[in-house]
């Protein structure tokens, strides 16, 4: 009998699915004890949970849960656009802003082209470049795991159809500066689309303004999420800002009601609630600056961030990240990163922060 891999599109023999972080559930079935008494330090989660507000008009929502979501999101669109300063029409939403890279890949991606990333970028912009059959171009960084947009411009070829900018990049942490950005666009051709993937942009103190871009209708496209600072990662809801005619050619690669409409009210009241938003933003400064403290304490080498996790050189990355494990205590190991001798490092609330220290401790060779 004929395989059905036979019949399927060649370039998903090779493609391995994203790995997530462990889940509470599953290590509380492996250790036999309450998910009460485990800790998720590994998928960069606001350890306040969602605004009050926002779980009020969820609940809300539930009692209209037999009708169709509002298929446009136009007044989470609407309210976007208003606090960014754009108009709706420069706003799409998305199940996640992942699946907006999914949606730039159905729009301008074809077997053969090319996507520049920095080296050690999210795992999804090679996943997502792969499934289209484009080629994904991996570009060393500067010295603190810096993205290098010099270097970027360099590997940019006739293939390349989109360059990835990540500030804070997922794992490191790290920004990138204005003047580098400002640089950079001054010299990218206008057939490549840029994509500035900033879903830890609210952790961030002085951001660059790469909405400017969006303004001045270049070819970029601004990605934003509601999963971290506004805690609402189970629900699975972000956006995209760029020109009008970027976002009506997107627009046409979505499929209906991807955005549910509880998650549009949650999103929706979350936005307005700025005062969850700062003092999610003053726990995580607290807490970064607690661990990274520790972590020097302890002659750990990690990279100063600018996120709501870090990355820490441990050693030997798994077996660190397995023995949190047996005590209940859940990481990231990079090892799909190609960086095995580290794990990244959620922050948490000062409890969790310090129980993870004192495993870590407990754990580290010597």
């Amino acid at each position: 009998m004929t395989s059905v891999w036979n019949l399927a599109n060649p370039q998903l023999r090779e493609l391995i699915s994203y790995e997530p972080g462990k889940p509470i559930e599953d290590l509380a079935r492996e250790l036999g004890i309450a998910p009460g008494d485990i800790i998720k330090l590994a998928s960069n989660e606001n350890p306040l949970g969602p605004s009050p507000k926002a779980l009020a008009a969820m609940r809300t929502m539930l009692d209209r849960a037999n009708f169709y979501p509002d298929g446009g999101g136009y007044y989470l669109r609407e309210a976007i656009a208003e606090r960014f300063g754009l108009r709706r029409e420069n706003v799409i939403l998305g199940n996640g802003s992942n699946e907006i890279i999914e949606f730039l890949g159905h729009a301008f991606l074809r077997p053969g082209d090319e996507v520049v990333t920095s080296e050690h970028a999210f795992a999804v912009y090679y996943l997502m470049a792969q499934l289209f059959g484009a080629r994904t171009v991996e570009v060393p960084e500067q010295p603190g795991f810096i993205q290098d947009l010099e270097a970027t411009l360099q590997a940019i070829t006739p293939k390349t159809r989109q360059v990835y900018i990540t500030s804070p990049n997922n794992p490191t942490g790290t920004v990138v500066s204005a003047e580098a950005i400002a640089q950079f666009m001054a010299q990218v051709p206008e057939s490549v689309t840029v994509v500035f993937d900033e879903a830890y942009h609210e952790f961030v103190d002085d951001p660059p303004d790469t909405l400017r871009y969006v303004r001045e209708g270049r070819n970029v496209i601004v990605l934003r999420t509601f999963s971290k600072i506004q805690g609402l990662a189970n629900l699975r809801v972000g956006y995209g800002m760029a020109s009008a005619e970027m976002i009506e050619i997107l627009q046409k690669t979505r499929q209906p009601f991807n955005v549910n409409g509880i998650a549009q009210a949650g999103a929706l009241a979350g936005l307005a609630d700025e005062e969850h938003q700062r003092r999610t933003k003053a726990v995580t400064d607290e807490g970064r600056a607690y661990l990274q403290a520790e972590f020097a304490r302890l002659e750990l080498e990690y990279v100063p961030s600018h996120a709501n996790f870090i990355l820490v050189r441990v050693g030997d990355g798994k077996a660190i990240f397995e023995s949190l494990l047996r005590r209940g205590i859940i990481v990231r190991g990079m090892n799909s990163y190609k960086l095995p001798e580290w794990v990244r490092v959620s922050v948490g609330t000062m409890d969790e922060n310090r129980r993870f220290v004192a495993a870590l401790e407990e754990v580290l060779p010597g």
